[in-house]
């Protein structure tokens, strides 16, 4: 097929753009477009047909479940049974935002949203586009992130097309996304809140409203039977070989530095993804030595934000292997030390101080 993109002015979306995009969601199509967190692959939350389509365009395996999106929290109560009081209070402190909340699933919601499990995953995006869609819209949207199934996700119009040209319908182009990795999975199902993914809500934001909320990410092999979206090991992951490092941020600098060399001797073509603070590393290399900033260490949003097109830029750049380092596990480290391990699908140096 055909794939239209449409540029779309997220604070003043177009009426006529809006319309078609609705038109085509309802008739059972997919619309990629953006949220605050990556840009998502919509269709018709309550269409089990429109949402067979998403895992086939992405070539998702049937047990990963899909994220439904909603305008107002009315329609919780349409997708969702049983809501537990916490979810409530969750919705109240941080939607419109990026919180997934997993809670039993109503019985008009399709099987293939949840990988046939009895739980749904349901978020209220606070992107001006998203939210103007999904009114236009008036049905529940189910949205994955826009993109083939374990690459990184989609933070622009154009890793989109990278990715899905030709096998969806139509791109709302509303620039890059403003958080840049995905929303925060928490499961109220059980007799206290979990985590299942960190994202963009944090842990600590959490535990200010439910101060029982533990984290627990899971890493599942590709046929593991999951609840919801997100844990499965091998997941936002360039074309490249990554190689994770942790530890005290200077022995690791000292332990990437010697790795990469022993790459370049061998004649491989090795890549960095680089704090500013980093940047020492590069002292003697050939300027030739492909590398990413992601941003200052002490601001984790925008390394956030540069993460996913950082990872696709040097997939670009034809380098065999990346080298990356943690950036802590408070805060919005928790959600990229998630993404990375992931993208490194579980590959990790841990370095010790001399």
């Amino acid at each position: 097929m055909d794939t239209r993109v449409l540029t779309v002015n997220p604070e003043h979306p177009d009426a006529a753009a809006l319309a078609d995009a609705a038109r085509i969601l309802r008739d059972g199509g997919l619309v990629a477009f953006p949220t605050e967190t990556v840009y998502g692959l919509g269709a018709n939350a309550l269409d089990a047909s429109a949402l067979a389509r998403i895992y086939e365009a992405k070539r998702r395996p049937a047990n990963d479940p899909i994220i439904a999106h909603i305008a107002h929290r009315a329609q919780l109560d349409e997708l969702a049974r049983d809501i537990p009081r916490a979810a409530r209070q969750l919705a109240e402190a941080f939607w419109p935002g990026a919180l997934t909340l997993v809670l039993k699933r109503a019985p008009c919601v399709p099987d293939n949203i949840a990988a046939g499990r009895d739980t749904v995953a349901v978020r209220m995006p606070a992107h001006p586009l998203a939210r103007a869609l999904l009114l236009a819209a008036d049905v529940p949207v189910g949205a994955p992130s826009a993109n083939t199934f374990t690459r990184p996700s989609a933070t622009t119009a154009a890793h989109v097309l990278e990715d899905l040209d030709g096998r969806i319908d139509l791109v709302l182009d509303g620039g890059p996304t403003p958080i840049g990795v995905e929303s925060t999975v928490l499961d109220l199902t059980g007799d206290t809140p979990v985590v299942l993914r960190p994202g963009g809500v944090t842990l600590e934001a959490l535990q200010a409203v439910l101060p029982e909320t533990t984290l627990a990410p899971r890493y599942l092999a590709e046929d593991g039977a999951t609840d919801a979206p997100g844990q499965l090991l091998k997941h936002y992951s360039p074309l490249a070989r990554v190689l994770l490092f942790t530890g005290a941020p200077a022995a690791v600098r000292a332990r990437m530095r010697s790795e990469l060399d022993a790459l370049v001797a061998d004649g491989a073509a090795a890549g960095l993804l680089l704090a500013e603070e980093d940047l020492v590393m590069l002292d003697g290399l050939d300027a030739a030595v492909a590398h990413e900033v992601l941003g200052c260490e002490q601001d984790l949003s925008a390394v956030s934000r540069r993460l996913f097109d950082a990872l696709r830029a040097l997939d670009r750049r034809g380098v065999d292997a990346i080298l990356v380092r943690d950036f802590g596990r408070s805060g919005l480290g928790a959600a990229l030390w998630d993404r990375l391990l992931r993208a490194a699908e579980g590959r990790i140096i841990a370095v010790d101080d001399p």
